[in-house]
């Protein structure tokens, strides 16, 4: 190999996701990079496919390479069309509703991390770090009671913000959030299921502790604790006032099995939540993200009934609507990863500069899960997280003109329900 060769092998070689594929796939696509004169671009787009079909279970990049083209063109073109096959057969696997095989799952391997205490500088108290003009926002206030998350969702955007394999808890955090400067004369919405899941970590140096004690102090606080976990004992064991709501992230389990790793079962999830609301604590529920699975109306369909049969709309707060939404440095730590999942074998499209579902799949998803759930309306709060304007109208026959005014029915609608629902002659 000459210089110029050993030069061009190497470029190709730092090309991102080269070093995901197995030692075989490299080897292929080493050989038929050379063979083939592609540019480093072409490569890269070859590798990411590569990529994508290893993690998606598809049989690999040297079972669909088309070699037979190069009977009808040479260079370049010969170049742009082995690209262009690729890319049509890497989108026709994207076009349909995702397919789960039973036994795909089990190859997934949890990654260590590492649980840290410190004292930090600052609470993390701000804005949602997702949140955007582009799409219709409640503009939710976030605590970052615990950074970081020990289940893996393979999804999930909190990859991108913190280093996933360190768990980080401040041994300050109580007095902080002690001081934080809440106005009496201002509803807050306050979740604490950005930065990490809500319960899994129960009382873990007291933050549990901490954040019951804030709700008390500040009844104008409406407390949000997100969950895809299990562990309720602490709040069947203590007084949680009636601002602290708690909510769940809910999926079939063929969902759950191939994509919210090391999370509790729906099973698990639905009975921790019924015995919740038997506590007399508000509950809601999350159906975002809903993936379009292959039978999705049967599976989550079999979700929504087992909601309204189980629980009353009474004892419900909130129902949110949302799909798989990603931003670019998330796609690309899920590529790096040896594990399978098809999260990204969707026809993924620009939605306010992330990429997600196209609108028409969104709209006809959105519309079954509203439907599904009829006997809540009006009772429950229904909205969309982080979607596009236009589905508003188009599924709950209304929409909000700007993020304020959405906040803001949100707010009074759950301050409201709260009220109602602590009085002795509403029960």
């Amino acid at each position: 190999m000459n210089k110029n060769s050993t030069k061009k092998r190497l470029k190709y070689e730092e090309t991102p996701y080269f070093h995901a594929l197995s030692q075989k796939e490299r080897d292929f696509l080493l050989e038929a990079a050379q063979k083939y004169r592609f540019s480093l671009q072409t490569f890269r787009q070859i590798a990411e496919i590569a990529v994508d079909l290893r993690q998606w279970g598809e049989p690999g990049i040297a079972s669909v390479f088309p070699h037979h083209l190069q009977n009808s063109y040479q260079g370049k073109k010969l170049q742009s069309m082995i690209l262009s096959d690729l890319k049509q057969k890497w989108q026709r696997l994207k076009e349909h509703p995702t397919a789960y095989r039973s036994e795909s799952h089990n190859n997934y391997r949890a990654e260590s991390f590492k649980i840290t205490a410190t004292q930090k500088e600052h609470v993390g108290f701000g804005m949602c770090p997702v949140a955007s003009a582009k799409t219709r926002c409640c503009n939710l206030l976030t605590l970052d009671a615990v950074e970081s998350c020990g289940f893996d969702c393979s999804y999930c955007s909190i990859q991108s913000f913190y280093n996933e394999n360190r768990i980080v808890f401040d041994t300050n955090f109580e007095e902080k959030l002690q001081n934080l400067q809440i106005d009496p004369d201002e509803i807050y919405h306050i979740g604490t299921g950005q930065s990490s899941d809500s319960l899994m970590w129960g009382n873990r140096y007291g933050v549990l502790d901490a954040l019951v004690a804030f709700a008390k102090k500040h009844p104008n606080v409406i407390l949000e604790l997100k969950t895809k976990s299990k562990n309720i004992d602490y709040l069947l064991k203590h007084e949680i006032p009636p601002n602290i709501i708690v909510t769940w992230s809910l999926n079939p389990q063929i969902v759950i099995d191939h994509e919210e790793h090391l999370t509790a079962s729906l099973d698990e999830r639905i009975n921790a939540a019924r015995a919740v609301a038997d506590k007399g604590i508000l509950v809601g529920f999350h159906f975002h993200p809903m993936i379009h699975i292959e039978k999705w109306r049967e599976e989550y369909g079999a979700v929504f009934a087992r909601l309204l049969k189980e629980f009353d709309a009474s004892e419900v707060i909130l129902v949110s609507l949302g799909t798989l939404t990603f931003i670019k440095p998330v796609i690309k730590k899920i590529r790096q990863r040896d594990f399978k999942s098809k999260i990204l074998q969707i026809p993924l499209v620009d939605a306010g500069g992330k990429l997600s579902y196209p609108l028409d799949i969104k709209r006809e998803m959105f519309k079954f899960a509203y439907e599904s759930l009829s006997p809540w309306h009006k009772k429950v709060f229904f909205y969309m997280c982080m979607e596009d304007h236009s589905l508003w109208r188009d599924v709950f026959g209304y929409a909000y003109p700007t993020n304020e005014s959405f906040e803001n029915d949100m707010k009074l609608f759950y301050m409201n329900k709260i009220t109602r629902h602590q009085s002795p002659t509403s029960r």
